[in-house]
C-alpha cells in the first residue's frame, strides 16, 4: 500500500480513481470535480466481516471545468483489514472517524456486494439510502418468465468492457446469468433492458433472456424530483458462446474469409430490426424527420471538427455529405434500433446462432436520442464499420500499398458485401438502395470513432481517419 492511496474521505479516494476508470466519460475534459449526490445500503449475510458501512453503492457526481457533469454508480466495499485476493480491486484506505481505518474496494469484484446484489434481485427486494429515500432508493423486478440465482454461487467480473460492468453468476444446476452494472446514470428508462425486453417478449431468440433488473431513484440536481432509471439488468448467460469480433479477428489474422458468416450476421440483423418494428413504437419519414436527422448530422461534424484539429480539412465535405440527407426521396420508417451495433456486441452461439448484446446505443449521446426511434440503416452502417476495424486493427501504421494492407481492404470489402446481401435475404429493405443515407451514416459513425479513438486509444485513430477520408475523397 502506498501513501497516495491514503486519504482523508472516500470522495478522495474516488477523485483520483474514477478519471482511471474505462466507464469514465469524462475523459479529456480536465480534472473533474466530484460530489456524493446520495446512495444506497445494501445487506451482505455472508459473514464477509465487512465494516460500517459495508456496501454502499454511491451516487456521484463528476463535473469538469467545462461545465459537463455525468452521474455515477460507483459500488463499493468496506472492510476493517485488508482482502490479498482482492488487491486489483483496492481503491485505498482511509480513516473513519467512528470506526477506524478502512479499506476500500470496487464492489463488483468483491464476493460481498456480488451477494447482496443477487439477494436483492432473488427477494425482488428494495434499498434505500441510509439518510433517507431523497438520497437513494431501488428495488428489484423479475419479468415474466425471470429467474434468481443462488447469491453464494461463484461469480468473476468480465474484462474489456468500456462503458459498464458486467458479473458473469455460474451457480452449478441454475441458469447461469450476467449481471450488467451501469455505471453512467441517466434519467430514463435504459434501452438494454426496455428493448431486450420486448425483444424476449415478442418470442425473439436472437437476445439473452432478461432474468432481472433493479431500477433506482436518485438525487437530481438541475430537477425538482429525483431522477429515475436503470441500476442493473440480468439475463441470461450463454456458456460457451464467442463474440463476432474475436471470430473476425481472428479470421483475418489467419486469412480466412469470413463471408459466410457475415452474410449469416445481415440475416440475424435484419431478423432483429424487422422484430423491433412491431413490438416498439415507429413512425413515418416525413421531410421534418430528414431535416432533423440532417442537422443532428451536421451538428456531429461540428462536434467531431471541434473536438479533433486532424478532421478540419474534411470540414466542408463532411458537412455536404450530411446536407444531402434532406433530399432524398424516401426512407423506411424510423423505428427502435441497437444503437451502438458492431462485433464486440454479437455473440456467436452454437445451438442459437447470432445473438445481439447492449442495447444502450453510443454511450456519449444523450438518453433521449438513445431511446428515440432511428433509421435501421444506423445499425448497418456500424456494422461496416466494424468490419473495417476488424480488417485494419492489426496493419495501423503500414503503408497502405502493403500487401498486408491491401489484404485488409479486400477482406473488409468483401464482408462488407456479404453483410449487405444477408440483411437483403433476410427481410430488410437492401441498403445500396439507400446511399445517400447509408453514406452519411458511416460518415456520422466514423467520426464519432475519430473523437473516441483520440481520446482513449489514439495509435487506433488511423482506422476512423482513414474511413473519413475514403467516404469523403474520391
Amino acid at each position: 500500500m502506498t501513501a497516495a492511496a491514503r486519504a482523508r474521505t472516500v470522495l478522495d479516494l474516488l477523485a483520483g480513481w474514477v478519471p482511471r476508470q474505462r466507464w469514465y466519460a469524462g475523459k479529456g475534459g480536465g480534472t473533474p470535480e466530484l460530489a456524493r449526490l446520495g446512495g444506497l445500503l445494501l445487506t451482505d449475510d455472508g459473514g464477509s466481516h465487512l465494516s460500517p458501512p459495508g456496501v454502499d453503492v454511491l451516487f456521484v457526481r463528476a463535473t469538469t471545468p467545462d461545465g459537463v457533469a455525468v452521474t455515477y454508480q460507483v459500488p463499493l466495499t468496506f472492510r476493517p483489514t485488508p482482502v490479498p485476493e482482492l488487491e486489483h480491486a483496492l481503491l485505498g484506505t482511509y480513516d473513519d472517524a467512528a470506526y477506524g481505518e478502512r479499506w476500500v474496494y470496487d464492489g463488483p469484484h468483491d464476493p460481498a456486494y456480488v451477494r447482496a446484489l443477487l439477494r436483492l434481485l432473488a427477494d425482488e427486494g428494495e434499498a434505500w439510502s441510509g439518510e433517507g429515500a431523497a438520497l437513494g432508493r431501488a428495488r428489484a423486478v423479475q419479468p415474466p418468465g425471470g429467474w434468481a440465482v443462488d447469491p453464494g454461487a461463484p461469480a468473476k467480473v468480465l474484462g474489456g468492457e468500456q462503458s459498464n460492468t458486467s458479473i458473469v453468476v455460474d451457480a452449478a444446476g441454475e441458469r447461469p446469468v450476467i449481471m450488467k452494472i451501469f455505471r453512467v446514470l441517466a434519467g430514463g428508462d435504459n434501452p438494454d433492458v426496455v428493448v431486450q425486453t420486448a425483444l424476449a417478449a415478442a418470442g425473439s431468440t436472437r437476445v439473452a433472456r432478461p432474468a432481472a433488473w433493479v431500477e433506482g431513484w436518485w438525487p437530481d440536481p438541475g430537477g425538482k424530483t429525483p431522477a429515475h432509471g436503470h441500476l442493473v439488468y440480468a439475463c441470461e448467460f450463454l456458456p460457451g458462446s464467442r463474440d463476432a469480433w474475436r471470430e473476425a479477428t481472428e479470421a483475418v489474422a489467419a486469412g480466412r474469409p469470413f463471408t459466410e458468416q457475415a452474410r449469416g450476421l445481415g440475416a440475424a440483423t435484419a431478423e432483429v430490426h424487422t422484430t423491433l418494428a412491431t413490438a416498439l413504437p415507429s413512425r413515418p419519414v416525413d421531410r421534418a424527420a430528414l431535416d432533423a436527422l440532417a442537422d443532428g448530422l451536421l451538428a456531429r461534424v461540428d462536434w467531431a471538427v471541434r473536438a479533433v484539429r486532424a478532421l478540419e480539412p474534411f470540414t466542408d465535405a463532411a458537412r455536404t455529405a450530411a446536407d444531402l440527407v434532406r433530399y432524398v426521396g424516401s426512407a423506411r420508417d424510423l423505428q427502435q434500433i441497437h444503437g451502438d451495433y458492431h462485433l464486440g456486441q454479437v455473440l456467436h452461439s452454437a445451438s442459437r446462432g447470432w445473438i445481439l448484446l447492449d442495447f444502450e446505443g453510443e454511450p456519449l449521446r444523450p438518453l433521449s436520442e438513445r431511446t428515440a426511434p432511428d433509421l435501421a440503416l444506423r445499425d448497418v452502417a456500424g456494422m461496416l464499420r466494424s468490419f473495417d476495424y476488424a480488417a485494419r486493427h492489426a496493419t495501423v501504421g503500414v503503408d497502405p500499398n502493403d500487401a498486408r494492407a491491401v489484404a485488409a481492404q479486400a477482406w473488409a470489402s468483401a464482408c462488407r458485401e456479404a453483410f449487405l446481401d444477408g440483411y437483403a435475404a433476410g427481410g430488410g429493405d437492401d441498403p445500396r438502395r439507400r446511399e445517400v443515407l447509408l453514406r452519411a451514416l458511416e460518415l456520422d459513425k466514423a467520426l464519432y470513432e475519430v473523437v473516441y479513438e483520440t481520446r482513449n486509444r489514439p495509435t487506433w485513430v488511423q482506422i476512423p481517419l482513414g474511413a473519413v477520408r475514403r467516404l469523403l475523397v474520391a
